[in-house]
């Protein structure tokens, strides 16, 4: 149940089209549904603005199939499953045919990309192409939930003026995600040039003693630039709803 669903429900109550008891069984049967081998939360829309994405690996095909109908059936916005393999995106497509699925992010959703309604733009800048996995997961994900996404990718600071030529965009954004692996030192390059928050995703790109991203992690978490956070190691998705939160400050103080 969306907050809009249960705003609606309350006017009916109040003028009495429906009795207490039918707000509660509506309640009631919000929380989750008990698939046998998953528990989906159809509550998390109501509580955070955001229904339960689908994390795809680890899942079968079918499972992920059976997940995503129960929670497009309760929302009117797009239902997103990340880390798809294109395998599984097949079979999925199949129960599914009007389901777009991109084979760079993985990504696979449902439902029409919403019209942007955030403050501003959201910046995604990479440090370099291989990081364009992970940048596209963070920004096809904040376009679901209605961001405009500027993307500036291939800026790594081995060759600063490729950064520097895209200044305006980034001094413009109303958040940036800078994804980088190697050393990591997009994040704090772009920390040093804007004024808006800069949410960091080390990627696992590099060589051996990147440790799979560990170092590029170490180097955002210690970066010198005041207003730079962090999220995990190849985690797009979670900074793309992090970077759509600070983008809808007017729908946090709504929930």
């Amino acid at each position: 149940m969306t907050v809009e669903e249960l705003k609606e429900r309350l006017e009916r109550f109040r003028r009495g089209e429906l009795s207490a008891d039918d707000i509660v069984a509506d309640m009631r049967a919000a929380p989750f549904e008990d698939l046998g081998f998953a528990k989906p939360d159809h509550a998390r829309e109501l509580r955070q603005g955001l229904s339960e994405v689908v994390y795809g690996a680890g899942k079968t095909a079918s499972e992920i199939v059976e997940i995503l109908r129960g929670i497009a059936a309760r929302t009117s916005r797009p239902v997103i499953a990340t880390r798809v393999s294109s395998e599984k995106a097949d079979e999925i497509i199949k129960a599914f045919p009007a389901a777009r699925y991109d084979a760079v992010s993985m990504i696979l959703s449902i439902g029409e990309v919403p019209e942007p309604d955030g403050i501003g733009d959201i910046v995604v800048a990479t440090g370099g192409t291989s990081d364009a996995p992970v940048a596209e997961e963070a920004a096809q994900t904040a376009e679901l939930l209605g961001n405009r996404v500027v993307r500036v990718y291939d800026v790594g600071v081995a060759g600063l003026e490729r950064l520097l030529a895209h200044v305006r965009e980034l001094q413009s954004a109303s958040v940036v995600i800078a994804v980088a692996g190697m050393e990591g030192a997009l994040a704090t390059a772009i920390g040093g040039l804007v004024s808006c928050p800069v949410v960091a995703v080390p990627t696992s790109v590099g060589y051996g003693a990147s440790f799979k991203g560990l170092a590029a992690l170490l180097s955002m978490v210690n970066s010198c630039a005041g207003g730079v956070t962090v999220v995990n190691i190849d985690n797009g998705f979670g900074a793309a709803v992090a970077a759509s939160r600070m983008n809808h400050p007017a729908v946090r103080s709504r929930a």
